[in-house]
């Protein structure tokens, strides 16, 4: 029989999800959860009970913590005294495992496993893929995964999952748990959020000063759309002339000289101290 794992806040919205797409798999699933109404949520979306914390601990192979980052280090340190040795707690985000919060036990395996989401650019062909915007469902996504802890041979088993409750996957990474921190929260979070956030204020700014919002918002989305794919390689192109000019004399209006800095270890190390 395939190994046991036991899901951890199995009611929740990303629990859920995991717990859909491990259904489909042949791994034995212990789900936990707290909440009366995460447990309900399972009960009527999936038909599954939730279980006590000894019970899905009993002989468990894997326990996934799909919680919120404040709550990891709580609840690993719970139930490491209850794991026994070459047992497997993945985490679903960096952060928690990068500030330390996981138990010294350098007898269990520490891995965590992100997904990419699906990408903008991509050859979805179905309405429901199209629309799937987060992953895990009907449209294809990358993954990364980092072994934090244990023997090299748990990688396959820790993969293995990640495929299994992101699925449908497009590619899968190994990456340290360093360089999940620098893809999040520095690229994705500090960098790309934050971005687009002060894209969304300078689309409505443009509607304050008059421009019809249906207008600015198809006006901008299109020009994401285009510039991205020149930007990011996805078709053969160039700039114009007058779009090189606004870049050379915008990106200093908008970025502080020094704004690469974000990804120095120090920086991403608070930015993660400040969520965790």
């Amino acid at each position: 029989m395939k190994e046991k794992i036991a899901l951890f806040g199995a009611g929740g919205k990303m629990g859920v999800r995991l717990a859909k797409n491990l259904q489909k798999s042949d791994y034995r699933v212990a789900h936990v959860e707290v909440s009366r109404v995460g447990q309900q949520r399972l009960k009527d979306e999936l038909g599954v009970e939730c279980m006590g914390t000894d019970a899905a601990l009993d002989n468990v192979d894997v326990v996934i913590l799909a919680v919120p980052d404040t709550m990891i280090g709580k609840i690993a340190a719970e139930i490491a005294p209850k794991l026994q040795p070459g047992t497997m707690v993945m985490t679903l985000d960096a952060a928690a495992p990068f500030a330390g919060h996981l138990p010294e036990r350098p007898d269990l395996v520490y891995f965590v496993a992100h997904p990419c989401h699906p990408p903008i650019y991509n050859d979805e062909e179905t309405k429901e893929a199209r629309r799937d915007f987060f992953g895990g469902g009907a449209a294809k996504q990358s993954i990364t995964s980092a072994l934090m802890q244990g023997p090299d041979s748990a990688f396959d088993l820790g993969e293995d999952i990640a495929k299994v409750i992101y699925a449908p996957i497009l590619r899968s990474y190994r990456l340290t748990v360093e360089q999940m921190a620098l893809l999040e929260p520095g690229l994705s979070e500090t960098v790309c959020a934050t971005l687009l956030y002060v894209m969304r204020e300078a689309m409505d700014e443009t509607v304050r000063r008059g421009v019809p919002k249906e207008a600015a918002r198809d006006f901008l989305l299109g020009h994401m759309n285009i510039l991205g794919a020149v930007i990011f390689n996805e078709i053969p192109g160039a700039f114009s002339d007058a779009c090189n000019k606004a870049i050379q004399f915008g990106k200093p209006r908008l970025m502080r000289d020094d704004w690469l800095k974000v990804f120095d270890h120090e920086e991403i190390a608070e930015s993660i101290r400040r969520i965790t």
